[in-house]
């Protein structure tokens, strides 16, 4: 029996701004959006605690994937 396909997960590209943890790092996540009265375009930041197993460093830029809950605040894992 074929299992159905999955949906597309949600995929974010963001910095590394801790990882001081071990296998998480913080991720923090620029997304632009329009005022909706003024028009005039905002950056909003949105911090994602994200799992990994590969050594990463401040300032390294990622790809996070959504993912099942992995502990209390971890809901991404890194991917590339």
């Amino acid at each position: 029996m074929e299992q159905p396909a999955r949906n597309q997960r949600k995929l974010k590209e963001g910095v590394v701004v801790s990882n001081k943890m071990d296998s998480t790092v913080r991720v923090e996540v620029v997304s632009t959006i329009k005022h909706p009265r003024y028009g005039k375009t905002i950056k909003r930041k949105t911090v994602c605690y994200a799992h990994t197993d590969k050594p990463l460093e401040n300032g390294d830029r990622v790809t996070i994937m959504e993912t099942k809950p992995i502990s209390k605040l971890k809901r991404w894992r890194v991917v590339a």
